[in-house]
């Protein structure tokens, strides 16, 4: 099945719809979303994606991210992703919005005004293995130690993203 994303303005004005892809290829600036999950712990979980995903197969990313469909909000197509990758679904409460633009390899980018969400669970994660090679629970100290060690082991979005919620949320240890 084919997958649109909204081309969007930087006013968040919708501009048209544009399959998935080829919004990537182009790098027009569409919607998106990502969740941050914690537990009781003050860890965060994170998705590793799946192997034979088109774009950074195997990398480590935030526990959820995608874009919002045509009529759909943001934090309808948060929930709906978070049912849909990790088999869950939580509260969830939004943070901030901002623009980035990454390249992605080659001929790839990422031109997204993303929305950013975090939420609480505790309960079981049932993974789809189209989308998700693995999760893992991990504290928000050693994340950013292994971001600087290890930065090819994580997506280039979830870097930003992270680097933005680490600057407007001023992590504490309490989010």
């Amino acid at each position: 099945m084919e997958e649109f994303v909204v081309l969007i303005n930087e006013k968040d004005e919708q501009i048209g719809l544009m399959e998935k892809q080829q919004a990537h290829v182009a790098g027009l600036l569409h919607r998106a979303f990502s969740v941050f999950v914690f537990n009781s712990k003050g860890e965060v979980l994170l998705q590793q994606r799946a192997h034979d995903k088109y774009h950074s197969p195997g990398l480590w990313t935030n526990t959820c991210c995608s874009h919002p469909r045509d009529g759909e909000t943001y934090e309808q197509a948060a929930h709906r992703r978070l049912v849909e990758e990790m088999g869950f679904d939580c509260e969830i409460e939004p943070k901030f919005h901002f623009i980035y633009k990454a390249q992605l390899g080659e001929q790839l980018f990422e031109h997204e005004l993303d929305h950013v969400f975090t939420g609480f669970y505790e309960g079981e994660i049932k993974i789809n293995p189209e989308e998700v090679a693995d999760y893992k629970w991990i504290s928000m100290e050693d994340l950013i130690a292994d971001i600087n060690e290890n930065p090819e082991k994580y997506t280039v979005w979830f870097r930003i993203i992270f680097d933005e919620y680490v600057a407007k949320l001023e992590y504490a240890g309490n989010d």
